[in-house]
């Protein structure tokens, strides 16, 4: 028996309200199938796709966000890439069982380092050892890189995330997955496609730019598209998230503070979030913080500070974390829901002219906590853009620099998710080209079986 080869697009963001937009990926669902998807809470993208690949809740894979506080380590760690943190059986696995020798792709969709699949894309910058970070990624196996980097040019990690975040990433990704197939020829092909995540944060999901930015994605994955077909090759699009308006940030932190919950410590003049002597403390993501309390007798100190206070709409104990499925030791004490219009900021500091250099700079791995003002450039700031040149030149003369351009202000934000979705209209979709084979509403637990069965493998 020979497997039906899959192409699986992790199209973030997709909703019906955006589909109108696309003409190519609408087209897919009416020749084929289309149906509501259901995400887990958090609905972000380390938590949604680690359900799809596991067919597992966040307490049982463990990954409870983007990011969590390693109790152990006593740092909070966003965007970690190793397979290893994601606990239960991949869908590779369950494919291999049924079919030996099953092949795997995997362009950009996260964890993807330390996985066992056969062909791995992911980015990953170069860290010289004299602080500068220069655009790169990671390729199983490694002569894979060398073939890619000489083909479609380094990969654009300033695409990818920060102030330059546009369509040239997913483009890079969608020629990478075009070539991966028609080089490997995987049995299945998972790609992930950003590109609607930059503009529906900046400007709102119902602003005229993701709309455009709806139709530029899908002009892009169509010659994408336009192979699966003629190969014969079944197309899965899905969304992780749908996102929402907001325009009300959070400074959770910051309540912790003021109630003397939250430590700092201070170096230089910066001060630096110490999770290790907080009482309590929140790693913020997204519209969801997972608030870490030290000791039990602080709970209800914790619990009083954030009661009340504008934005949050539901903090869940241990009887709501388990209604939502995200009862894992990895998750906070307390974890805090915003409100449909507001958001969590990872601020601490209580003055601007005290908050650490890397406030500042595109930084996903130093901030406490997801930060998506790092879309901006500082509009307070009229030398940005000299300031950004003139980094930009010492970079390219092969000399540190710093890129300290994002705003302290995090009000620009228009675009955020990570509850539960409250309207079909900004829910995620699962798309199929194959008639009938999705219906109703799926669930994210349901994605993993479903892939097999598209496969033949069950």
């Amino acid at each position: 028996m020979t497997p039906t080869p899959l192409l699986v697009l992790d199209v973030v963001g997709l909703t019906p309200r955006l589909l109108d937009h696309m003409p190519r990926l609408k087209a897919l669902g009416q020749s084929g199938s289309r149906a509501p998807l259901g995400t887990v809470l958090p609905a972000v993208t380390c938590a949604a796709q680690s359900t799809f690949l596991t067919g597992t809740t966040p307490a049982e894979h463990g990954i409870v966000g983007n990011g969590w506080y390693f109790r152990e380590l006593g740092d909070v760690l966003l965007w970690r890439q190793h397979n290893g943190l994601v606990a239960g059986d991949k869908l590779w696995d369950a494919a291999r069982r049924a079919h030996p020798g099953y092949t795997v792709a995997n362009i950009c969709w996260w964890y993807a380092m330390g996985a066992d699949t056969d062909f791995t894309v992911t980015p990953r910058p170069v860290y010289y050892a004299d602080g500068r970070k220069e655009p790169d990624c990671y390729t199983r196996p490694p002569a894979l890189h060398d073939e890619l980097t000489d083909r479609l040019g380094t990969f654009p990690l300033f695409h990818f995330w920060g102030p330059g975040a546009d369509i040239v990433s997913s483009r890079w990704i969608v020629d990478a997955t075009r070539h991966i197939i028609d080089t490997r020829h995987p049995d299945l092909a998972l790609c992930y496609l950003p590109h609607l995540d930059y503009d529906l944060q900046r400007f709102g999901p119902d602003d005229p730019r993701s709309f455009r930015a709806a139709a530029e994605l899908d002009a892009t994955v169509a010659p994408l598209l336009d192979d699966a077909k003629a190969e014969g090759r079944t197309v899965v699009a899905l969304s992780e998230y749908g996102i929402t308006r907001v325009n009300r940030p959070v400074d959770i932190n910051r309540v912790l503070r003021r109630a003397g919950l939250l430590e700092v410590h201070t170096q230089d003049g910066m001060e630096y979030l110490d999770p290790m002597a907080s009482r309590a403390f929140a790693v913020a993501d997204h519209q969801i913080a997972h608030v870490y309390v030290r000791r039990p007798e602080d709970l209800e100190a914790t619990r009083a500070a954030l009661e009340g206070v504008p934005g949050i709409e539901q903090l869940l104990d241990d009887e709501g974390k388990k209604d939502h499925h995200l009862d894992h030791p990895r998750s906070g004490e307390l974890v805090a829901v915003a409100e449909p219009d507001a958001w969590f900021t990872y601020y601490y500091w209580l003055d601007d002219a005290r908050a650490p250099d890397f406030a500042q700079l595109v930084e996903i791995h130093r901030k406490p906590g997801y930060d998506p003002v790092e879309l901006f450039m500082d509009p307070q700031d009229p030398y940005v853009r000299v300031k950004a040149a003139g980094a930009l030149a010492r970079k390219k003369l092969g000399m540190r620099y710093r890129m300290a351009v994002v705003p302290l202000d995090p009000s620009p934000i228009r675009g955020s998710h990570g509850r539960l979705p409250t309207s079909e209209d900004e829910s995620p979709l699962i798309l199929c080209s194959t008639p009938r084979a999705v219906s109703g509403r799926v669930a994210a637990t349901d994605v993993k079986s479903l892939l097999l069965d598209l496969a033949g493998l069950r």
